[in-house]
């Protein structure tokens, strides 16, 4: 077991390494391959209606008259253990990890997004364990009393959930229950350091806004991997056995069932902590996916590159769990 997750997380690194390197020509080598100098380059990191000498400036500072391999090493070592940026005389130092600084505000970028994340990981981790929970039972149930009411009702209202937008569902939510009956009223994020009540009662609508999306899905999906799982021929050896029909569901229907509800659980969550963008747009949280926004309106292309970097990891580092889960979940994985 030792093995198989330090071979995982050497290829978590190496992953990011190439998502570095696949950010980092898009935003450099592309534009060059397309005819910009480094000049041109430049000016898209000093803002709207740069003078020359601003430009001259920024390109000392990122050194973007340098070769393509060495400003990626810069990058890189920005990332790893932060860099100095030149400013005529004066040295900028920018601590690790180190994704430049914001044309806009003129600010590290990564000190930014770590402001933003906690509003979105408080959205994304309290909506994925409703939506888990909920989601899970939902199809474990319909799965076992199928073609019954309880059965129908719950797959229609899961059709619904996959069928509505969030950005639907979300201001529908907002009219109902925090504008007509006020049961959330005023609904905004406040931090948990403030007011833990004040935190979770602001909480309680987006999360379950969101998870209603996710839960029809995952309903959904354990359904119908729980019919095939319980007429396999071990279920009914099983039963043969004399064993509870709860363990029967549990240990041997559901853990069998899960592999794929693992997969997409890892996805989304990583997804959703990269910026739950439709869901914090429509309930006005400042979190990473608002701070996308702003950053692509105002083309700030050091807080876009921080974004992506920033997502991607999450992206990577939650598909290395599900990878160490499937390891827990079947053994047999361990030694693929």
């Amino acid at each position: 077991m030792t093995t198989f997750i330090i071979r995982r997380l050497i290829t978590m690194v190496l992953l990011l390494i190439v998502v570095s390197m696949v950010t980092f020509g898009i935003f450099f080598l592309i534009p060059r391959l397309a005819g910009q100098n480094s000049y041109e380059l430049a000016a898209q990191y000093v803002g709207r209606n740069p003078t020359k000498a601003a430009i001259m400036q920024m390109e000392a500072k990122l050194g973007l008259n340098q070769p393509l391999i060495v400003q990626y090493g810069h990058f890189l070592k920005g990332i790893v253990a932060g860099q100095y940026y030149n400013s005529g005389t004066a040295r900028t130092w920018c601590g690790p990890p180190c994704f430049g600084y914001s044309f806009r505000t003129q600010q590290p970028v990564w000190p930014q997004m770590m402001n933003a994340l906690p509003v979105t990981a408080s959205l994304a981790i309290g909506a994925s364990v409703l939506w888990l929970v909920g989601g899970v039972a939902v199809g474990v149930l319909s799965a076992l009393k199928r073609g019954t009411v309880f059965d129908r009702l719950s797959m229609g209202t899961a059709l619904a959930g996959v069928s509505l937008p969030i950005f639907f569902t979300g201001q529908v939510a907002l009219l109902l229950f925090s504008y007509k009956w006020q049961i959330f009223p005023n609904v905004q994020y406040v931090p948990i350091t403030e007011s833990v009540q004040y935190w979770f009662s602001n909480m309680v609508l987006p999360w379950v806004t969101l998870a209603f999306l996710y839960a029809a899905l995952y309903a959904r999906l354990t359904r119908a991997g729980m019919l095939e799982t319980m007429g396999e021929d071990f279920i009914r050896t099983a039963r043969a056995k004399g064993l509870p029909e709860r363990i029967v569901v549990t240990r041997h229907g559901l853990r069998a069932a899960v592999t794929p509800i693992l997969t997409i659980f890892g996805m989304d969550l990583g997804l959703l902590l990269g910026g739950a963008v439709l869901t914090e747009t429509t309930f006005s949280f400042p979190g990473l996916g608002q701070f996308t926004i702003q950053a692509i309106n105002n083309q700030d292309l050091p807080e876009i590159m921080g974004v992506v970097m920033l997502a991607s990891f999450f992206i990577v580092l939650a598909n290395t769990v599900v990878d160490i889960l499937y390891a827990v979940v079947d053994p047999r994985v361990r030694t693929a």
